[in-house]
This record gives C-alpha cells, structure tokens and sequence, in this order.
C-alpha cells in the first residue's frame, strides 16, 4: 500500500509541476462507483463522469496530451457526447484538456475566478489559454445541472485550495466531487499564491460534510479514486490539528523557519504517512505558518 502511495506521490509532484514528458506511457483507467457515475484516473486531477440517457457530463479534464485517451475510455461507458466539463479550479492537471474537451462539443463551466484566471496568468509555456479552453458558463457561489435523471449541486468554496474551488455533489447517487480541498492520506497542496488559505481549506472541508451522510462515496481530487465519511473526517481531524500546533508556535514568537525545521511539531501526522514528495512535512509546517501568520 505504501508502494503505490509513493508511487501516486510520483505521479502528482510531475503533474502539479506540469512536465508533459511520459503522457504516451499514460493508461487512462475507469472506476465504477455507482450505476451512473465512474472515476477515471491517469495522470492529474481525479474525473468523475456522470453517463445516462442525456449524455456524459465529466468533472475536470487532466492535461491536453491526454484528451484522446479520456476520450476513448468514455466511448467504452457511453455511446453519447460529452456535454459538460466542469473544473473545479483552474490548475493545468484538471483545465488542461478545457480546448480540447471544447472543439469535442463541451460546454466548460467555472467558477469565476476560474476563468479569470485560465484568461489572464500565462501557462507555463509562457501564453494565456486559448479562448476555446476558458469556461463559457460561470458562477461566484453556487449553481445545479440537471441531467441524467439527478440533480448536481456545485457549491463554490472560499479560498481554499485556491480562490475558484468547487466541490460538486450527487443528490441521487450521493456522490461528492471534492476537487483538490481533499487529498485523501497526503498532507493538502494549499496554493497560497492563488488564494489558497488554510482557514479555507478547512471550513471547505466542513461545508463538504455538511453536504454527506455516512453511505456517501467521495471522489477526492488526488490520493485514490473513492474515499467516505469516516475518512474525510479523519482529514479534518489532521487539518485541525496542524493549526492548533501552528498556530501555538506563531503565539510563542516562533519564526518561521523555525517552524519549518521543528519536524516535532507535525511528528504525529508524519507517522500516519501525510508526508508525500510534494508537500513533505517541513513544507506543511511552512505553508501553515504563512497563511496563519498574516
């Protein structure tokens, strides 16, 4: 089990640093969670897909170089067109198949910041997104889709992950998309240049619940493809309790760094595996600390 957390680790320090190398190597794999919602997984952001009668309706996008892949899996879940995208955020290991998904015949959907974000901060080949890779319906709080045979809220959480996360729940198939507010068993990549907080990413994970019952199968942005209740509260738990330790530390004068190189401080979540090779300890500790500290 450690093995393939290490080895899923890999994979999403090379997708969050967007090295498009090794895509050809890629196996885009289909999870069934319910009779009507999958999850697939290659490389970036976990998709969840909602299939039936009115077509497939598909809940971030990976990267570009993948979109054939993603493509053809759905072909094998449904004969019918991809109506929807939604990303959850504007990170290019869950927008970077938006053009694509577009020219397929999609409707993108966003948050706003999403989209103000995909329009005006260059990619890291140094261009803005194209206009057919931008969101064309936007939201600032909260919005539903009705399709195949159940509604789908999407709720907009604040400055959490970043300032344009969504989290999107299945009232039928009691199914919640959490984006990345969840990274099931790793500590949380908290983007604090784009607006990430870490009283955001905890009260996101508390609108989460509340949102849940005990039978609800989760679909977290990274760390596997099903999570559930007992989990998610676990993840509070650790969140929790990284900021009271934190927190304690800025009350006691203590620099940064000196938090940062204090491994004391997060021994107990450490121990439990959160450590992972892209949000290790020490920057957990760092990342609590600015955001606590301003």
């Amino acid at each position: 089990m450690k093995t393939i957390i290490s080895l899923l680790g890999l994979a999403l320090c090379m997708n969050l640093t967007v090295q498009a190398q090794g895509f050809d190597n890629i196996t885009i794999e289909a999870t069934k969670l319910t009779d009507k919602i999958y999850v697939l997984t290659g490389a970036g952001g976990n998709i969840g897909v909602s299939v039936g009668d009115d077509g497939v309706f598909i809940i971030d996008d990976q990267f570009a170089p993948l979109t054939a892949k993603i493509e053809a899996k759905l072909k094998t879940l449904s004969d019918k067109p991809i109506k929807y995208v939604v990303n959850t955020h504007f990170h290019g290991d869950h927008t970077g198949g938006n053009a694509n998904m577009h020219n397929l015949g999609a409707t993108i959907i966003a948050h706003d910041n999403v989209r103000e974000r995909l329009a005006n901060e260059p990619q890291r080949n140094g261009t803005l997104a194209p206009k057919e890779a931008l969101p064309v319906i936007t939201y600032n709080d909260r919005m539903s889709i009705h399709m195949n045979g159940e509604k789908v809220a999407i709720v907009h959480v604040d400055n959490a992950h970043t300032d344009g996360d969504s989290m999107l729940y299945f009232l039928d198939s009691n199914v919640l998309h959490t984006g990345d507010t969840y990274f099931r068993g790793w500590y949380p990549y908290i983007d604090l240049k784009s607006g990430g907080s870490v009283d955001g990413y905890i009260a996101a994970v508390k609108q989460g619940l509340m949102l849940i019952d005990d039978n609800t199968k989760i679909i977290p942005g990274h760390g596997g493809t099903e999570s559930n209740k007992v989990e998610y509260l676990a993840y509070l738990e650790m969140l929790e309790g990284l900021k009271k330790i934190i927190s304690g530390e800025i009350e006691k004068g203590r620099t940064e760094d000196e938090v940062a190189n204090d491994t004391s401080l997060t021994k107990t979540y450490d121990d439990q595996g959160y450590s992972w090779q892209f949000i290790t300890s020490e920057k957990i500790r760092r990342t609590f600390y600015k955001s606590l500290k301003q």
